[in-house]
């Protein structure tokens, strides 16, 4: 069963769905979450802590989307199976399916689009400035008016999450050269996000097409 803070924030991204952040009220945030206001109030603050708090949430949802991504095992791969018959997946293809996530999140979630490219329209609650006021009772919201991390951040968080997952699978990698392939494939996914490939050339394709052209040495030779 979700906490009240969960429903509140459920709550506000419904609403976000139907009106512009300034149409948003508290008073039907609470209602719709089946809490009093005073609850909604002591969660978070004010609507600021709010709008931080729901975007704060969205770019962890984002960051565990490429967690899975680059830990889950397929069905079939061209890759292959090893030696015990269980299915292989390199490391472009894992790469590929971060960039995907990546792609899918930005269609499905104006807040992750606006996260990953820093353009706010103003029908969403664009964060504030990291806030330096009285610490918070709530540790989650400490966590929230900490700030989210812009795009760059974004970017450099999925290139280490990848980076740590490809190192195990590619020893013989060097590491700055398996970064700037991380990197590289996290920029072309976020390129996709801003400007989709052309009609004919799938996104998963394209980005596994520049990969190719890279440098063998970039990821050694399981590549």
């Amino acid at each position: 069963m979700p906490t009240a803070r969960e429903s509140l924030l459920d709550a506000a991204l419904s609403a976000l769905a139907r009106l512009p952040w300034s149409g948003v009220r508290m008073v039907d945030v609470a209602s719709a979450a089946g809490v009093s206001r005073q609850t909604l109030y002591n969660e978070f603050g004010s609507k600021d802590g709010l709008a931080r708090a729901l975007v704060r949430r969205e770019a962890d949802v984002y960051l565990r989307g490429v967690d899975r991504a680059l830990a889950e095992r397929p069905h079939a791969s061209p890759t292959g199976s090893d030696a015990g018959g269980t299915p292989v997946i390199g490391p472009a293809d894992r790469l590929v399916r971060v960039a995907e996530w990546m792609v899918g999140s930005a269609r499905s979630s104006a807040l992750v689009r606006a996260l990953l490219t820093g353009c706010w329209s103003e029908r969403l609650p664009a964060p504030s400035a990291r806030t330096s006021a009285a610490v918070s009772a709530v540790p989650a919201q400490r966590r929230a008016d900490a700030g989210v991390p812009g795009p760059a951040e974004l970017v450099a968080a999925v290139r280490d999450r990848a980076f740590a997952a490809l190192e195990k699978e590619v020893p013989g990698a060097d590491p700055v050269e398996l970064g700037r392939y991380c990197e590289t494939a996290v920029r072309l996914g976020l390129s996709c996000v801003v400007a989709p490939p052309g009609r004919g050339e799938g996104q998963a394709g394209y980005i596994r097409s520049v990969l190719a052209r890279l440098p063998v040495r970039a990821v050694g030779p399981h590549m």
